[in-house]
């Protein structure tokens, strides 16, 4: 299924998106990553990362959350978000949004967190939850 995983991520941040980035990072085997995930035969849908990060305090990082084109306006990023944030509970949670997705991060209790910078191309803000 990783490779699944992957292959949707790819699809839309190196592909669809024009950026090239090293998406095999080797956070996808760590023995403390979670994958939150929807399929349809077969077809990955929608996918995110959740990294456990204890550098400095336990938190998490949520990323590499993507759905699809063809999937796009199902409410699968909402129910995969959901899911994710459902992992992190209590925790505090910290990612870099692409700057275009802050407010909707922002209905699910995530605030800027640091100033708007440019990575690979495209405007990121980190935000931060709990």
């Amino acid at each position: 299924m990783l490779y699944k995983l992957l292959e949707l991520r790819v699809e839309v941040f190196v592909v669809e998106q024009k950026c090239a980035y090293p998406e095999l990072d080797g956070k996808d085997l760590l023995s403390d990553t979670r994958h939150v995930w929807i399929e349809q035969d077969g077809q990955v849908l929608c996918t995110a990362r959740l990294l456990e990060e204890h550098d400095g305090g336990e938190r998490f990082r949520l990323g590499r959350l993507c759905t699809a084109a063809a999937s796009r306006g199902q409410g699968h990023t909402k129910r995969v978000l959901q899911a994710a944030l459902a992992e992190v509970g209590s925790m505090p949670c910290v990612l870099d949004a692409q700057a275009y997705l802050v407010d909707m991060y922002a209905q699910y209790g995530f605030v800027p967190d640091g100033e708007e910078r440019v990575e690979d191309g495209i405007a990121h803000v980190p935000l931060r939850r709990g």
